[in-house]
């Protein structure tokens, strides 16, 4: 099992970049294109950086931060966005959850 969190993507309004880390790259093309277009939304809208963490046990957070006096940096859109994020992409985000526990953490898919 890991010890640590895994990033599966991010963004950042700063360096206007985008990152998928490799070891997810045998997800189909789809899913990666939808994840860039979440991200980059996110930050394009909210800004500061959004970053899709796997814990311990595999489940997806999200993860968000800001620059020390960032006046652009909306706190209370970034809270509301994810939560529609969560809403709205629900079964991408449980998919990714089950794929990452499958591949990476070995779990038998008939334990959920």
């Amino acid at each position: 099992m890991y010890k640590e969190e895994i990033t599966l993507c991010g963004a950042s309004s700063y360096a206007k970049k985008y990152y998928l880390n490799e070891d997810f790259d045998g997800l189909p093309q789809s899913i990666r294109d939808e994840l860039k277009i979440m991200c980059v939304l996110y930050t394009e809208e909210i800004g500061g950086v959004l970053r899709l963490v796997y814990d311990e046990e595999g489940n997806l957070e999200f993860r968000t931060e800001a620059e020390e006096g960032d006046l652009l940096y909306d706190e209370i859109g970034s809270v509301l966005k994810i939560k529609q994020l969560r809403d709205t992409k629900r079964e991408l985000l449980e998919a990714l959850e089950l794929y990452f526990r499958v591949f990476f953490l070995g779990e038998d898919m008939e334990e959920e």
